[in-house]
């Protein structure tokens, strides 16, 4: 049986996350390498991390390449798409859907950003004011 396809019903967890993350990082991984990079130092058992990833393939949201004795896994969602929604759901749920209310909001009550992340920021706004702003 294939594992059904994300969808929008199948919002990851903070757990999933946690592992979704890893596997857009370092690429596909056995659910080993992802145990021990996230939850090496907690104490969290393996079977957890092999649990958790079970059922992420049933909800597609990792695939699986069974064909060698330790399974590899890889992200089955794209990082950028899953940013991309979960921002758009905040500005619609707490901003009255202004993503520039929320920008403003978290750089405005979260100062500290990097002078590179300041320059990315400038970089990127040039570049909206260029292309005469957004629709």
């Amino acid at each position: 049986m294939s594992p059904r396809h994300a969808s929008d019903s199948h919002w990851p967890t903070s757990a999933e996350l946690g592992i979704l993350r890893v596997l857009w990082d370092r690429g596909p991984c056995t659910v080993r390498e992802v145990h021990d990079t996230l939850y090496a130092d907690d104490g969290a058992g393996y079977t957890t991390a092999l649990k958790l990833m079970q059922v992420m393939h049933g909800k597609g949201l990792v695939e699986r390449d069974d064909s060698q004795r330790a399974h590899v896994y890889r992200a089955g969602i794209n990082k950028q798409r899953t940013q991309k929604r979960y921002l758009t759901d905040m500005a619609r749920r707490l901003f009255n859907g202004s993503t520039s209310q929320m920008v403003l909001h978290a750089l405005g009550n979260h100062p500290g950003a990097s002078r590179e992340e300041l320059a990315q920021i400038r970089a990127l706004l040039n570049k909206i004011e260029a292309e005469g702003g957004r629709s």
